[in-house]
């Protein structure tokens, strides 16, 4: 028999080693138990042991098929679960047998016999959270149910305190007859109950209530701790398909006691069909690889266990060894892939390289002539090259201030025309100065002055009230999703009422001079800067609220002119890990076509990365080198990463999260509607803008064009008018078969089809040209013979024929997807 020694060792190895696979098989090893000694105080204390073995170089857990025995059943009980409970005061040993393996841990037992005092937050409350009573479908929702309402996930006791003790008569507990108290009828379903079961009679937490009535339902116990976190083991985890671990999660208090709330605790996976969990934290993985992010949420508080689930064949360390690697990127990728035993796809072609980086650098196709020069190119460098003249290119501003616009621009008809112009203004002007980005949200978050002559000023003038430009200014710059804050505790992060409102102080002395807005059409100047103090309560109670930050320093003077100076200077800090991160996660998707984090701008612990140490490396370079955009662009460009192949392998078909090949998108609507301009020869014309424009350049999407509204461009009448439908759909496939400008793009005497059928060139030499401007690469010997005896059976329809190859190249997936 082994020694509780050997299990303590056995925990450390446990530790070191989670999630870890051996380079080679192995038998299989001695049990471990977590933890290696027990200490239950209380009544209603317990604990979950864990049982792990290594076999074939996976940590297996083995909790559920070891057999666990106790040295005294009348001090401790130990399910089949492993789960131990107290029975009296004492010592004790469990003894843990799996197969001829044994282990021995030390149980220890005390406070059965001392009366201790119930506290309703730390011992009741989570009773209530775990059986769903305060979930929003049932007593949580905003009136309650059936006349009896709780705060939704427990986050204002003292509510739910009164709502249970006092409120209707105190009818719900019963002091003379706890048992008979309809707090415990109902759930344990001797009264009619629309929740259904929630307790069983014999079951600890109903003892728990029972006593909690017995004893007057006290409040507060004068010397209860606070719950300051909670922890889950194993916190990091390598498993074979349809293969099961369960979970332990450890509440931590101010007191620097712990309390196992396994039990208690909700669970969710973010990958369900990867690794799905139970109600009781038992994870259980399916055939699918890649990786999941288990949550464990306990009364608002929330650690995540990171499930792996590799696929089966083995691949020899070398193979990731040999891979190129062109800058940090590829490193963390590779590492990342390893663990996955997924390898990369090839190379892309030069062709697709140059079409994805026109594409994501300056929001077009290349040019024939910009295509042949860089096919013809031999230099080892000249990817790099590409990438370098790109982001000098002026096309480059007005693409990703696009994107920014998406983000920023305000509906004119609610703020005016001529405002919302110069916001679109100041926004493009930024990119062509390469404005760092610290600069750039520190000049947005504190401007001041005339909607007229200073754009930025523009978000104030739309977003009136201090909660309104939390919710704005929290997601759009640090990624933190405060809207459900305002009125209760977030359900899977640490925000509640205090923060929002905290951070919604620091917008309380804005001020503005002018007649407002008159929607439908705000034509009116107005001014926006530091005024009288407009104090933000709390909502619950009353309470004046100061301006402080989401976490960590930084204050406010009594006398400060205007708090957002000191709110820009918390966010843009070197310290503040949430701001780097968002923007960072922004522009990968945008070059990579999926987030490291999805969505984009939701950061928070229960929506891990799918890369954590990608993502705080490529921030923290972002930061280091002076929030520079192109700096940051080129670095993802100039990646191995990056330009991979979108064609899957059969050791990566699987993957959508990981990097190993290059996912494909459909082009943004204004890229596909330049590039068919640009093809065809025949510029696009917009309203209220100059002749020659590009979509990109648009100041509105109130701008009529029914191809940019197919392809999902922002509904102007959204508010924010930021969303953009990235699917493919029915109406865009409709719309390049059927659109009448389309037609005319093709078809006009001006277009690609009739200059190349007027010209002196040779077959051979104008099909050449139709793939080179369509799908920037030359044809393939299949692809010439086609389009040649297509061109030939036309006879003297020279022209006719090559507009309907035109036609047909611009509605394949070649042309309308990034490869």
């Amino acid at each position: 028999m082994k020694t509780a020694v050997t299990a303590r060792v056995g925990v450390m190895l446990l530790l070191v080693m989670a999630g870890g696979v051996a380079a080679g098989p192995a038998e299989a090893a001695e049990i471990r138990v977590t933890p290696a000694a027990v200490e239950l105080r209380g009544p209603e204390s317990q604990q979950q042991l864990l049982v792990s073995q290594t076999i074939d170089g996976y940590e297996v857990d083995q909790t559920r098929s070891a057999r666990f025995t106790t040295s005294d059943s009348s001090i401790i009980a130990v399910d089949e679960r492993g789960v131990v409970r107290p029975l009296m005061d004492g010592s004790a040993q469990i003894e843990v047998t799996h197969g001829t393996e044994r282990v021995s841990l030390p149980v220890t037992v005390s406070g059965l016999a001392t009366v201790s005092v119930i506290d309703f937050d730390n011992d009741i409350q989570p009773i209530l959270t775990a059986g769903g009573c305060n979930s929003g479908p049932c007593h949580g929702k905003s009136r309650g149910q059936n006349g009896f309402q709780l705060s939704l996930l427990a986050f204002d006791s003292d509510f739910d305190h009164a709502a249970l003790t006092r409120e209707a008569r105190g009818r719900r507990v019963f002091l003379p007859s706890p048992e008979q108290s309809l707090l415990l009828l109902k759930p344990i379903g001797r009264m009619p109950h629309g929740g259904g079961l929630r307790l069983k009679p014999d079951s600890p937490e109903y003892r728990l209530i029972e006593r909690w009535v017995r004893t007057g339902m006290p409040r507060r116990a004068e010397t209860a701790p606070k719950l300051v976190r909670v922890s889950v083991l194993p916190k990091d985890r390598i498993l074979r398909t349809n293969a099961q671990q369960q979970l332990a999660v450890t509440a931590h208090y101010s007191d620097g006691s712990i309390r196992d709330v396994t039990g208690l605790a909700a669970y969710q996976s973010n990958e369900a069909a990867v690794a799905g969990v139970d109600s009781t934290g038992l994870v259980s993985t399916n055939t699918v690889t890649g990786e999941a992010a288990v949550m464990a949420r306990y009364m608002g508080y929330i650690d995540v266990a990171t499930i792996s689930v590799p696929l089966s064949e083995t691949v020899a360390p070398d193979v990731y060894a040999k891979l190129p690697r062109n800058n940090f990127i590829d490193d963390l990728v590779w590492k990342k892939l390893e663990r996955l035993r997924l390898t990369p796809s090839e190379p892309a072609p030069d062709h697709i390289f140059l079409r994805r980086a026109y594409v994501d650098v300056i929001g077009r196709v290349p040019s024939v002539t910009e295509t042949r020069s860089f096919l013809a190119d031999t230099s080892s460098d000249k990817r790099a090259k590409l990438v370098d003249r790109l982001l000098e290119s002026s096309e480059y501003a007005d693409h990703w201030a696009n994107k920014w616009a998406d983000l920023l621009r305000p509906n004119p008809y609610r703020v005016g025309i001529k405002t919302v112009l110069n916001y679109d203004n100041w926004i493009r002007s930024s990119f062509r100065k390469n404005k760092p980005y610290d600069e750039f949200v520190r000049e947005l978050v504190t401007a001041t002055g005339s909607t007229w002559r200073d754009g930025h000023v523009t978000l104030f003038r739309d977003r009136r009230e201090p909660d309104e430009l939390t919710t704005i200014v929290a997601q759009l710059f640090l990624g933190i999703r405060l809207e459900c804050a305002k009125c209760h505790h977030h359900p899977n992060e640490v925000w509640g009422q205090e923060h929002f409102f905290g951070f919604a102080a620091y917008f309380e002395k804005l001020s503005r001079k002018g007649t407002g807005l008159s929607t439908p059409i705000s034509g009116s100047e107005e001014f926006v800067l530091p005024g009288k103090r407009r104090a933000v309560l709390h909502p619950l109670t009353g309470a004046e609220m100061k301006p402080s930050p989401l976490f960590g320093a930084g204050t406010v003077p009594d006398d400060a002119e205007d708090p957002r100076v000191q709110l820009a200077e918390w966010m843009t800090s070197k310290d503040n890990p949430y701001f780097r991160q968002v923007i960072a996660n922004r522009v990968w998707m945008d070059m990579m076509g999926r987030g490291l984090v999805e969505p984009v701008d939701d950061l928070r612990a229960s929506n891990p990365p799918s890369n954590p140490e990608l993502l705080e490396a490529l921030a923290i370079d972002f930061r280091d080198h002076g929030y520079n955009f192109k700096h940051l662009i080129r670095t993802i460009a100039s990646s191995y990463v990056y330009g991979l192949s979108s064609v899957p392998s059969d050791r990566n078909a699987v993957d959508t999260r990981n990097y190993s090949r290059f996912y494909r998108e459909r082009l943004r609507a204004e890229v596909l509607l330049d590039s068919v301009s640009q093809i065809t020869g025949v510029p696009e014309k917009f309203s209220a803008m100059p002749e020659g424009s590009q979509s990109r350049q648009l100041w509105s999407h109130r701008i009529e064009n029914q191809f940019l509204d197919a392809f999902g461009r922002p509904d102007p009448n959204q508010d924010p008018p930021c969303e953009r439908t990235p699917d493919t759909t029915i109406v865009q496939a409709l719309h390049l078969m059927n659109s009448q400008r389309l037609y005319d793009k093709v078809t006009s005497d001006s277009s690609l089809p009739a200059t190349l059928a007027s010209s002196d060139r040779t077959p051979d030499q104008i099909i050449e040209e139709l793939f080179l401007a369509a799908w920037s690469r030359f044809p393939t010997e299949a692809e010439k013979k086609t389009a040649l005896d297509y061109l030939t059976a036309a006879g003297d329809r020279k022209r006719k024929a090559l507009e309907d190859l035109l036609w047909a190249m611009l509605n394949t997936p070649e042309f309308i997807f990034k490869h």
